[in-house]
């Protein structure tokens, strides 16, 4: 008798276990039907090729290297389509195009604009962007010298470019 006494706990624990397993299976069916809107638009008249010459060497990298979380056009892997990634990623995403959006660019008043290629500059110099968690996915993103020299250059030049028209006026 204590021998059966002795199984009925861990019974309950492999049913405990099972149904934890089986809850958790559905609650990650059920989360696949709540996603995110895909954050792509077709509408270029407020990106910053608008108010900027953007050379196509420059535009290249920033669209393979930035244009994901830093504009309105994010181009979506296989694993976008798993919940909860999305929601991390549409996360990112939402706070990359709070910090600067290439999409909306032009709708930022001139001294925002230049403040924006400023901080560019800064954080490729410094490394800070790419994002490393980002890159880690996206291999083919992760920023070469000579790509960190021509985005730095360009920004550079627009932001000297401004400051020394501020100085004329």
């Amino acid at each position: 008798m204590a021998f059966f006494l002795s199984l009925e706990p861990s019974i309950i624990t492999i049913y405990m276990i099972k149904g934890i397993i089986v809850g958790i299976i559905a609650i990650g069916g059920i989360i696949q039907f709540f996603r995110p809107q895909k954050n792509q638009s077709a509408d270029t008249a407020k990106d910053i090729t608008t108010v900027y010459t953007v050379p196509q060497d420059v535009e290249a990298v920033l669209k393979k290297s930035c244009y994901d979380c830093h504009s309105n056009n994010t181009v979506y892997l296989w694993y976008d389509k798993i919940q909860p990634v999305r929601w991390y990623i549409e996360k990112h995403i939402k706070d990359g195009k709070a910090h600067l959006n290439f999409s909306e660019f032009a709708s930022y008043s001139k001294k925002k604009q230049i403040h924006k290629l400023d901080e560019i500059a800064e954080v490729v110099e410094d490394d800070e962007m790419p994002l490393s968690s980002y890159t880690l996915m996206h291999r083919d993103a992760k920023l070469s010298a000579a790509q960190k020299e021509l985005l730095i250059s360009w920004a550079s030049s627009l932001v000297n470019a401004a400051d020394e028209a501020a100085e004329n006026k």
